[in-house]
């Protein structure tokens, strides 16, 4: 499919079986997704009905598979995308080139020959020319679609031969032909993204088993087999590290320019590529889950998220077409009955109007620039979930963020053990036993601490989170919690010293958790994470895109002031799940709110935000929650989704203006007698190809700010 027209013609043809239902035609990823009923309408009827409109169609290929190539189909016909031959060996260009060809030699001839012989080549040219297109045209009329580009071209091209303007109407169709190929080529463009994206992934993989090491499909890895990643060699799947250290580029999945060193422990993504040592990698994810795949899926699924401009378009289109042939008919009978004018010209001039009446131009504007906008974000690590978020995105007036994970690294790490009636080991041994387990940045900091201090965890069981508070387990017989000082303080184990304590190591901006028995404070515990290095001039982009910025969270109002202050930000503080959502609820009643975050706690927050953005590093609660993700974990990468989202609905309404503009002129034009039908089969094609080509410029688009 090269053009949105293509796509409705499909969607057309198929939702008017019996038993089809919920009928979704994307064009970029030419994908087609229906419910069914297959004792109605089997699949096979599916299938004939798409070739009888003149496109192919396979089955969708299962991970890590290739689609049939073109030259080795054999369903491929006139429409189909033929990806596998250059675009001179596909059927589009075959025609082209033949129709030019006869269209030359008739050039020729009427140089040369008596003017009957010339007309009748021009006659040849023409009828080898429509031939096909009247196919297209036939099929889709049976398929209850008369409003189709190819039933204009045929109805203008015979009655340009009615009226003896055979050498324009072969002119026409032979134009008409090279708008298809460069429709085509175009639209491969912008699915080259998109591809590119699948190629990173390496279609093979060593694996060890049993000491030994053997290749097979990286499409048949499975969670927990361990593969050998050599210097060199693009890592076949999401893993961990367990043996081995070297600098890793992730740059062709998240766009991160500098190789990252990745040590036992670490994670790798499916796609990056090893740059320096041998790697032994345990597998995280199936072949369908990995990075670059939910990156595609998203991609390929934001399609259907169209955006509200993208809507109104289509409503307006379905109105334009039969509005322009209704005028194109008037034109063409209205004076010469009522004025008396010559039919030849009126006609004439009506069947130009025809050719202005597609709105392929006008209805692929919009997602043209959605599929480069998406592909290209993909690229950098920007990823957006349909053109209704980059809409919604593009109008942001302020950001908030959660702190932990988002703005800080979400290392912390411990500064001080402050006990009362014990040792800090004491303190230590207990906070270690009620978060074993957890993999909250808190907890793990406690956990790496305990583990440095060769201090052992005590004995616990039923251990359970607690949002917004901290979390508690049964130890020695009794339930023993690691919290905040406001919920310690509600259940009453903070004394006078505890609270002192607690104010000045809160005013140095540390986080404190108390660790207490029931009716006993044990001790304290006074935690830092230090903001990320690019939050302040993440900040500072945001304010120059005139945008604000506040931070939520759920850490105490000094260390809250304390973090904020040195970004230059706003914050609320003290914030359980809840009241983020309440705050976020408020501030969206005035303006239009990007909610980033990455824990379980703000998938809620997320939701509530007219835009919600996950951090990568994030929980996959967050991630699909989340509208949006940021892959490189860096916070000035909010400002630069931003800025791609500003560029994509700047880009679709110089679209719409290219369309709609070249449309209009030519609309006065021809119905002056300016310009005739050569010229209006560019007031569609040629606009076809120049919002194409318009909206591929988005892919070389950065959307960062160079300082």
């Amino acid at each position: 499919m090269d053009c949105a027209a293509c796509a409705a013609k499909v969607k057309g043809a198929v939702e008017r079986l019996p038993g089809v239902q919920e009928v979704d035609v994307t064009i970029m990823s030419e994908r087609l997704r229906l419910t069914i009923d297959a004792e109605r309408t089997p699949p096979e009827q599916v299938e004939a009905t798409v070739r009888a409109v003149g496109y192919g169609i396979h089955p969708r290929p299962a991970p890590g598979a290739m689609l049939p190539s073109a030259s080795s189909s054999d369903h491929v016909n006139a429409d189909e995308p033929e990806t596998g031959r250059p675009w001179w060996r596909t059927d589009k260009g075959h025609l082209m080139l033949m129709t030019g060809a006869l269209l030359a030699a008739a050039w020729v001839i009427e140089l040369v020959a008596p003017p009957d012989f010339a007309r009748f080549a021009f006659i040849a040219a023409t009828l080898h020319g429509v031939l096909p297109v009247g196919r297209r045209a036939l099929a889709s009329l049976r398929s209850g679609m008369p409003f189709t580009i190819e039933m204009l071209m045929t109805i203008a091209a015979l009655g340009a031969l009615a009226i003896d303007a055979s050498e324009e109407a072969a002119l026409v169709l032979f134009l008409f032909a090279v708008g298809e190929v460069l429709e085509g080529v175009a639209a491969n463009k912008a699915r080259d993204g998109i591809r590119s994206l699948a190629r990173l992934v390496p279609k093979t993989a060593l694996i060890e088993e049993d000491g030994e090491t053997r290749e097979v499909a990286a499409a048949s890895l499975a969670i927990g087999q361990i593969v050998l990643v050599r210097p060199g060699d693009r890592i076949p799947a999401d893993g961990d590290v367990v043996e081995g250290a070297s600098g890793v580029d992730e740059s062709p999945v998240t766009g991160e320019s500098v190789p990252r060193l990745k040590e036992p422990g670490d994670s790798v993504f499916a796609g990056s590529i090893n740059a320096e040592a041998a790697l032994r990698v345990r597998v995280t994810r199936a072949a369908e889950d990995n990075t670059i795949s939910r990156v595609i899926k998203l991609v390929e699924e934001a399609e259907t998220a169209r955006a509200p401009t993208e809507r109104f378009i289509d409503r307006f289109s379905r109105i334009y077409m039969p509005a322009v042939v209704g005028v194109a008919i008037l034109v063409a009978v209205v004076p010469p009955l009522l004025a008396g004018a010559p039919w030849e010209t009126w006609i004439y001039r009506g069947l130009a109007l025809l050719l202005i009446g597609c709105p392929c131009a006008l209805v692929i504007s919009v997602p043209a620039s959605i599929a480069s906008a998406l592909s290209s974000g993909a690229r950098r690590g920007l990823l957006m979930k349909g053109g209704a978020v980059i809409e919604v995105a593009a109008r942001t007036t302020a950001v908030v963020f959660d702190k932990t994970g988002t703005l800080t690294a979400g290392r912390p790490r411990i500064t001080e053990i402050v006990p009362f009636g014990g040792t800090e080991k004491a303190v230590l041994s207990l906070a270690a036993a009620i978060e074993t387990g957890s993999s909250h940045p808190l907890a793990l900091a406690i956990l790496e601490r305990a583990k440095a201090d060769g201090v052992t965890a005590l004995p616990s069981t039923g251990a359970k989170a607690l949002a917004g508070r901290g979390a508690e387990a049964f130890v020695g017989g009794e339930t023993v919690a690691v919290g905040s000082p406001r919920y310690a303080d509600e259940r009453g184990v903070l004394e006078a010293a505890a609270r002192e304590a607690i104010a000045r190591l809160e005013a140095d901006g540390k986080t404190v958790v108390a660790v207490f028995r029931p009716g006993k404070l044990v001790g304290v515990i006074a935690l830092r994470d230090e903001p990320r290095e690019d939050a302040a001039d993440a900040v500072r982009q945001l304010k120059a895109l005139g945008i604000s910025s506040t931070m939520l969270t759920g850490d105490n109002a000094r260390t809250a002031a304390a973090i904020s202050g040195g970004l230059g930000m706003s914050y609320r503080a003290e914030l359980m799940p809840e009241d983020k959502v309440a705050a976020i609820r408020e501030m969206t009643a005035a303006e239009r709110v990007m909610m980033v975050g990455d824990g379980i706690n703000d998938a809620p927050a997320l939701a509530t935000a007219s835009v919600g953005v996950a951090m990568g590093s994030g929980t996959d609660v967050a991630l699909e929650t989340a509208q949006a993700a940021i892959l490189r974990n860096r916070v000035t990468d909010v400002a630069a989704l931003i800025r791609l989202a500003r560029a994509a609905m700047g880009n679709i309404r110089q679209n719409i203006a290219i369309a709609l503009g070249l449309k209009a002129v030519f609309l006065v034009t021809t119905v002056l007698g300016i310009t005739g039908l050569w010229i209006a089969i560019l007031a569609d094609t040629g606009a076809t190809v120049l919002v194409t080509l318009n909206a591929l410029r988005l892919l070389v688009f950065d959307p960062e700010e160079r300082a």
